[in-house]
C-alpha cells in the first residue's frame, strides 16, 4: 500500500500538506495540489487507507494464514476457493486487503507433519507489518499453532477451528446438525443399514460430521454398527477405498453418508465398478455441495454448506473487531440438505 508519506517524498512536500490536499483543498496553491493529485493517480495511492494506516499504526492488509504447501492437498479444495471468493470480497468492500502469509519449504523440512513450524514468527510479522489482523484456515495440523495466535491479542477469525481469546473467534458450518439431517432422510427412505465414510481423524468439521451420523442414527431409532463406520480424507481416492471396504463387508450397507462430496463421488465410482446401481442398489449422500455433486452421474444429494456465505461471515467477524473494541461470539452457519437422484425409497 503507498502511504501520504512516500506521496510527499516524491513531491517534496510534507505529509501533512498531502493530506490538506485530499481534505482541505483550498489551503493549498493549485500548482502543488496539482503535482501531488497527479502522483497519487499515477501510484494508485488511496488516502483513507493511508489515513487509517497513521491513525492507527495498522495497514489495511488482513494476513490469510494457511499452509499451500503443494504435498498437502487441502488448498485443492473446491470449497475453499469459494469461501475465500467470499471472504475476499467483503474485505475489499470495506478497503481491506487480503495478503497470504506463507509457510517456508525449510520451516516445514525442519519440522517434518507440521506446517506452521513457528506460530511465534507469523505474530511478530503480522506486528513488525502492522497487518490489522489475521484469517486462520487450518491445513490439517495446525489446531495448536492457532491457539499462540488466539494468545497474541491480535486480531484473529479461524476458519473451522475453535479457537479463544482476547480478540479472536471462530466461524463453522453446523456439521452435526447437517449429518444429522442426512441420515434421518435416509432412514425415511427405508434404509436401515446405514454406513458412513468419515474425514480425516483430528478434523474438527470431520469429527462433527461424525457426531452428526451417529445421532441422526439415534433419532431415528437405529443403531450405530461400528462396523459400518470407515475412515477417509475428504478426497475422492479416499471415497473409491472406503465405498469398496464397506461392499466387501459380509452384510453390506444400502446407503452411505460420504462426509465430504469429493468422496461421495469416489463411492459413487466404486458401487459403478462394483456393478451396483445408485440409487436402486445402494444410497449416496455426499457434504459440501460442491459444483461436481450437480454434475455426476446421478446428480447427488448433499448437505449444502453456504460456501461464500462463509468467507462473508469471516469477514464480518474480523471487521467489528477492527472497527470496534468488541469480539464477536463464534458464528454458526446453517446447513441445508439438497435432495437430488442419488437417493432412493428402500425396496
Amino acid at each position: 500500500m503507498v502511504t501520504a508519506r512516500e506521496v510527499a517524498q516524491l513531491c517534496g512536500v510534507s505529509v501533512a500538506t498531502v493530506s490538506r490536499v485530499f481534505n482541505r483543498p483550498a489551503t493549498v496553491s493549485a500548482t502543488t495540489r496539482e503535482r501531488v493529485e497527479r502522483v497519487a493517480r499515477d501510484l494508485d495511492f488511496s488516502p483513507n487507507e493511508s489515513a487509517r494506516a497513521l491513525s492507527r499504526q495498522q495497514s489495511a492488509m488482513v494476513g490469510l494464514v494457511w499452509d499451500t504447501d503443494h504435498r498437502r492437498p487441502g488448498w485443492r479444495h473446491p470449497f475453499l476457493q469459494d469461501l475465500l471468493l467470499g471472504l475476499k470480497s467483503a474485505l475489499s468492500s470495506h478497503g481491506y486487503h487480503l495478503l497470504l502469509l506463507a509457510t517456508s519449504d525449510d520451516a516445514r523440512d525442519r519440522h517434518p507433519g507440521v506446517s506452521l513450524a513457528d506460530p511465534i514468527a507469523y505474530v511478530s510479522m503480522t506486528r513488525r507489518h502492522h497487518l490489522a489482523g489475521l484469517v486462520l484456515i487450518d491445513s490439517g495440523t495446525d489446531a495448536d499453532a492457532f491457539t499462540t495466535f488466539a494468545q497474541s491479542g491480535l486480531p484473529c477469525v479461524a476458519l473451522d477451528v475453535a479457537i479463544s481469546g482476547p480478540r479472536a473467534t471462530h466461524v463453522t458450518s453446523d456439521n452435526a446438525g447437517g449429518a444429522a439431517e442426512a441420515v434421518r432422510h435416509l432412514a425415511a427412505l427405508g434404509h436401515r443399514r446405514i454406513a458412513t465414510i468419515t474425514g480425516p481423524r483430528g478434523n474438527a468439521p470431520a469429527t462433527a460430521r461424525t457426531e452428526g451420523y451417529r445421532r441422526g442414527l439415534a433419532e431415528a431409532g437405529l443403531p450405530v454398527t461400528e462396523d459400518l463406520v470407515v475412515g477417509g480424507d475428504f478426497y475422492r481416492e479416499s471415497g473409491f477405498v472406503g465405498m469398496r471396504r464397506l461392499l466387501a463387508r459380509k452384510n453390506p450397507p444400502t446407503a452411505v453418508f460420504a462426509a465430504s462430496d469429493e468422496m461421495a463421488v469416489g463411492a459413487l465410482l466404486a458401487a459403478r465398478a462394483a456393478g451396483l446401481r445408485v440409487p436402486a442398489d445402494l444410497a449416496v449422500v455426499g457434504f459440501d455441495d460442491i459444483e461436481v455433486a450437480s454434475l455426476v452421474d446421478p446428480a447427488l444429494t448433499t448437505v449444502a454448506q453456504d460456501k461464500p456465505g462463509f468467507g462473508t461471515a469471516a469477514a464480518g467477524a474480523l471487521l467489528a473487531m477492527l472497527e470496534s473494541s468488541t469480539t464477536p461470539e463464534p458464528v454458526l452457519l446453517p446447513t441445508k440438505l439438497v435432495v437430488r437422484d442419488s437417493c432412493g425409497v428402500r425396496r
